[in-house]
């Protein structure tokens, strides 16, 4: 079995610093154009325009493609005129949209002006479809056939076609319309006889989407039909395009990006960290953060308004951040389960009832074995009233806690909001100010104590 050599950045700079470009090339040479494309973007602007420069024309094109949109637009600026338009002419039109599509009105004029007229108007195409759209992210370079061919005509057709298509493992049978039909596997026409039809071949009920579905649509159904390919259709079931395993697997890291950042109470990142400038990062967590700062003042007012009490018995404020911090670690567990089985569709809204009876049930479980472990604890400090206390006050903010980190999810998908935004941190300050007026609360019912 081949061993893949493992190349590092010291051996390059290395080359580099010597002047040695026989050695730099021998080491492109001998490297994947993925692996390529990884370390050109770890490399300095100066120093990855140069060592691009030294691949062959035909294996710029391919790595250029594996680059990000980032990488891809500096280094376009980088290279002539001739080199550009050649780079962005060889991009599979979906790459090309993930250039464009976050690039100001201006830039994205520039780079149309390298393309020829059939790009550009298919770049423009799946740029009118909405953001995090199915259109935009398919490719149009797909080969049907139609379903009265011969099988020898339709394998004719894909031999001259094979250049074209993103995919050859699927074969689409569409109308003279253009309308999908069937779909056929590329083992039929090698193992078919030639004298029959596609249409006796082919599979009639062929899994597609809208162009307009949102593309986490996509990658569920991809996921649960279990396809190498999703073709992409408009009302009229024509066939505008597909989507590919490579085009979900990154929407699928894009969204568990997006879904962690926003569970980290912050805005959504589209660069990466290390490209980020710190005004970047402080503007998308300074919003979330001082919104959870408001709603924690309304627990310091309820705090306060027991300051009586607390100064009466000290031993309260001992047990606050335990009791408190529970319910807001339960919260953040039932939260954290429920958007992840929102987002994969393990679970849909109309769950909600049935989930929340689980919820309690688990919840009160987990609330009564908590109480029963700091019971003692209050038992040792002050005694039978404030065991008793304590036990109570860890049974129903647990319980609180985990039902408010269970319902927001799905209240915010009610509302049609991302229920990643119900973050950690939100849930938690919530249950927060929850737990502090129960346990206080509680305090008052108990001890016969009471707030201002």
């Amino acid at each position: 079995m081949e061993l893949t050599r493992i190349y590092d950045l010291d051996e390059l700079n290395e080359h580099l610093a010597q002047n040695n470009l026989a050695a730099v090339r021998s080491w492109l040479d001998d490297m994947r154009i993925q692996d390529i494309a990884q370390d050109l973007m770890l490399l300095d602007d100066q120093v990855r325009r140069d060592v691009f420069r030294l691949l062959p024309p035909g294996r710029r094109a391919d790595v250029f493609a594996y680059l990000d949109p980032l990488h891809q637009l500096q280094l376009i600026r980088q290279v002539s005129v001739d080199e550009g338009r050649y780079l962005l002419s060889e991009m599979l039109p979906d790459d090309l949209t993930a250039l464009l599509e976050d690039l100001p009105k201006d830039e994205v004029r520039h780079l149309l002006r390298l393309l020829p007229f059939r790009s550009i108007r298919r770049a423009l195409t799946l740029l009118g479809y909405p953001e995090d759209s199915c259109g935009r992210l398919m490719t149009t370079a797909v080969v049907s056939v139609r379903p009265d061919w011969l099988m020898g005509r339709a394998l004719d057709h894909l031999r001259v076609q094979a250049g074209r298509g993103e995919t050859v493992n699927l074969i689409y049978v569409t109308d003279e319309e253009g309308r999908l039909q069937g779909v056929l596997a590329l083992k039929h026409f090698l193992k078919s006889p030639m004298d029959v039809t596609v249409a006796s071949l082919m599979t009639g009920q062929v899994v597609s989407i809208d162009a307009h579905a949102p593309q986490e649509k996509a990658l569920q159904m991809m996921r649960h039909y279990d396809l190498p390919a999703l073709p992409v259709v408009d009302q009229d079931q024509e066939l505008l395009g597909i989507i590919t395993v490579d085009d979900v697997l990154d929407v699928e890291q894009e969204e568990s990006t997006e879904d962690f950042q926003k569970m980290g109470a912050m805005a959504s990142l589209t660069l990466s960290l290390r490209q980020a400038s710190p005004w970047l990062l402080y503007r998308k967590r300074v919003g979330w953060l001082l919104i959870l700062v408001a709603v924690n003042i309304i627990g310091g007012f309820v705090i306060a308004g027991y300051e009586e009490a607390i100064e009466a018995l000290v031993v309260l404020v001992f047990f606050l951040p335990l009791i408190i911090d529970s319910g807001g670690n339960a919260g953040a567990q039932s939260a954290t389960l429920m958007v992840r089985a929102l987002a994969t569709g393990d679970v849909h809204p109309r769950d909600w009832l049935r989930l929340w009876g689980k919820e309690l049930g688990v919840a009160t479980a987990l609330g009564l074995t908590m109480a029963l472990a700091v019971s003692g604890l209050g038992l040792w400090r002050g005694g039978m009233d404030i065991a008793m206390l304590v036990s109570v006050a860890m049974l129903l903010v647990v319980v609180v806690g985990s039902l408010v980190g269970m319902i927001l999810p799905f209240i915010l998908a009610r509302l049609r909001l991302d229920p990643a935004t119900a973050s950690t941190p939100l849930v938690t300050s919530i249950a927060d100010v929850a737990g502090i007026m129960i346990y206080f609360g509680l305090a008052a019912t108990f001890l016969g104590l009471h707030g201002q």
